[in-house]
């Protein structure tokens, strides 16, 4: 399995897009509907209507790179938040791509003391 960086930070972009669009286009997408730099420290992850392929563009030094995932009988969950622009964490990215429900993980409750004794 193809792994980022943690460090990355992560876009996805909630509407489904025109998957005849290539580096050029997302780019576009990235600077004109996200504003957000698409020569940034990020992946930007797009979908098609069906929810059976992903996009994610990204920048490393000197050209951009494009991954595409076809899957060939299944579908992504996409995550259900109503903001144009989603972000994840890069475990939540692997996560989506593996097909997990991202609305149903949910990790142990944070808990805050005050004194040790």
């Amino acid at each position: 399995m193809f792994r980022l960086s943690a460090k990355l930070a992560v876009y996805l972009h909630r509407d489904a897009i025109d998957f005849r669009k290539s580096i050029n286009g997302l780019a576009a997408i990235v600077e004109h509907e996200l504003g957000r730099d698409p020569f940034a420290a990020a992946a930007y992850v797009f979908g098609n209507r069906r929810r059976d392929r992903i996009k994610i563009l990204g920048w490393n030094r000197n050209g951009f790179w494009l991954l595409h995932k076809r899957l060939e009988s299944e579908r992504f969950v996409w995550p259900r938040e109503n903001a144009q622009v989603i972000e994840l964490t890069v475990q939540q990215l692997h996560w989506l791509l593996e097909g997990i429900d991202l609305a149903a993980m949910r990790g142990h409750k944070i808990i805050h003391y005050k004194r040790v004794a």
